[in-house]
């Protein structure tokens, strides 16, 4: 059955590979940089106008948020495989029953991750060794955050539908103008209001309903099948079990590596405020440099996702490969030049020395290796699309969890106050995921299999098309 397309919607089963990747992955990009504007404005705001104890503050929180956050987006992920599937082999019933069923799993996560974030935030910050001149702000700022983060639960998770059909325009636009409010929010709260990270985080979660809002609006008006009909709004057990299979080992492993981190601040936090914030810029910086990463590799879990369901192999093959190079070579570059601007950049966030010793000293020990996180992204990415998303979710585990942490034990007891063995612990566990077990399963008989019982699926639901 024929799908009801809008015409910026994007059929990537055929026509121009390169163009089709380049034209997906640039709006998600600039996305994604917006996206980090979030928690970026707030802690230059913070730490220009309220001080390094505030900076640290906000900065100190991400690996929370983003544990919770990281489960989420691999939900969100997951539902975005389905509907692209379904999309590219184009089944409109299909499309219509993942997209209720994805939004009525986000509503049903709004309550499920308010109630935990609210709930484990000061658990957490004692996990994390927080100092004590940080703690309350800190508290203060993940209380806020978690109260509405529901707007950015339904964000992703309607953005992940748009994207799943090739639109990665509108999902842009509803970032920069919540960015830029965001930005103006912030200067209102903690400039001139004083709020400090308390104002922060209220900005934020205001910003990010916004852009949940104008997301929803949109999928309620359009007139394509992935539309949101309130009247029709139910959950497809089959449907969710599939959005389930695919989204929760994304999750999960999202979920625990953030997790993970959580005990990677521990260890740092332990060198007291200064090493604390110049740590948290290097992470902010961190997460504008995989941002081409990242975009390429949602094109490659999209247009793999496609050509996958419509029985492309082939096809699906080559653009992961094109993509996987133009991600390599963009990441690349951008590391070069965050290597030598490395200072200026972390001089945006604050302007004591010894924060900003820190946070290059951090920075330019690891970007060199972030070619490696373009080569992990971009498998996963890959194996996502065709259904394969439990042995990305075991490997990283166990390179970013498992190794990480047994690798940070050992070397803050060899190397007690050498901040070096402790930074080169992630470009490691890089290696391990990338370099070796995720492309070695990539290329294994058990994907090979995979390929050919799709295809198989695919010649007989043709063959029962042909009949009726």
């Amino acid at each position: 059955m024929a799908v009801l397309m809008r015409k910026k919607d994007v059929d990537m089963t055929q026509g121009n590979i390169f163009k089709q990747i380049l034209a997906f992955a640039i709006p998600m990009a600039v996305g994604l940089l917006f996206q980090q504007l979030y928690n970026t404005v707030d802690m230059i705001i913070v730490g220009q106008f309220a001080g390094k104890q505030a900076l640290a503050a906000v900065g100190g929180t991400t690996t929370i948020i983003n544990t919770l956050v990281g489960f989420c987006s691999g939900l969100a992920t997951g539902a975005g495989v389905v509907v692209s599937q379904y999309f590219g082999n184009h089944d409109k019933d299909g499309v219509e029953r993942s997209v209720s069923t994805s939004f009525s799993l986000s509503m049903i996560l709004c309550v499920i991750m308010t109630v935990i974030g609210c709930s484990l935030s000061k658990p957490m910050l004692m996990l994390l060794n927080t100092p004590s001149d940080v703690m309350q702000p800190a508290f203060e700022y993940l209380m806020v955050y978690f109260a509405g983060i529901s707007g950015l639960v339904m964000y992703n998770m309607l953005t992940g539908i748009m994207r799943a059909v090739g639109d990665s325009q509108r999902p842009l636009i509803f970032l920069i103008i919540s960015s830029v409010l965001n930005i103006g929010l912030d200067l209102l709260f903690v400039a001139v209001f004083h709020w400090g990270a308390l104002g922060a985080g209220v900005a934020t979660i205001i910003s990010q309903f916004i852009s949940a809002i104008m997301a929803f609006v949109a999928l309620l008006k359009t007139k394509a099948d992935y539309k949101i009909n309130l009247k029709k709004i139910t959950i497809d057990k089959p449907m969710l079990k599939k959005i389930l299979a695919l989204g929760l080992p994304g999750g999960f492993q999202m979920a625990i590596t953030s997790l993970s981190n959580v005990f990677v601040h521990s260890y740092i936090n332990a060198y007291g405020t200064d090493v604390m914030s110049g740590y948290s810029i290097h992470l902010k910086l961190d997460h504008f440099i995989v941002v081409p990463a990242q975009a390429f590799a949602l094109a490659t879990t999209t247009f793999v996702g496609q050509n996958f369901g419509a029985g492309n192999y082939k096809r699906a093959h080559k653009g992961q490969n094109i993509a996987l190079l133009s991600s390599v070579v963009v990441t690349a570059v951008m590391s070069v030049l965050f290597y030598v601007f490395a200072r200026q950049l972390s001089s945006a966030f604050t302007s004591e020395s010894e924060v900003l010793d820190k946070a290059v000293f951090f920075s330019q020990t690891v970007v060199p290796f972030y070619f490696l996180m373009a080569l992990n992204q971009n498998y996963a990415g890959a194996l996502r699309g065709m259904n394969k998303s439990k042995t990305p979710m075991f490997i990283m585990l166990a390179s970013f969890v498992g190794f990480r942490q047994v690798m940070l034990f050992i070397v803050s007891k060899v190397f007690p106050g050498n901040l070096l063995p402790i930074a080169l612990v992630f470009p490691e566990g890089w290696f391990i995921a990338s370099a070796s077990l995720m492309i070695a399963y990539y290329l294994s008989p058990v994907v090979k299999k995979a390929r050919a019982q799709k295809k198989q699926e695919n010649q007989q639901s043709q063959s029962l098309d042909k009949t009726a």
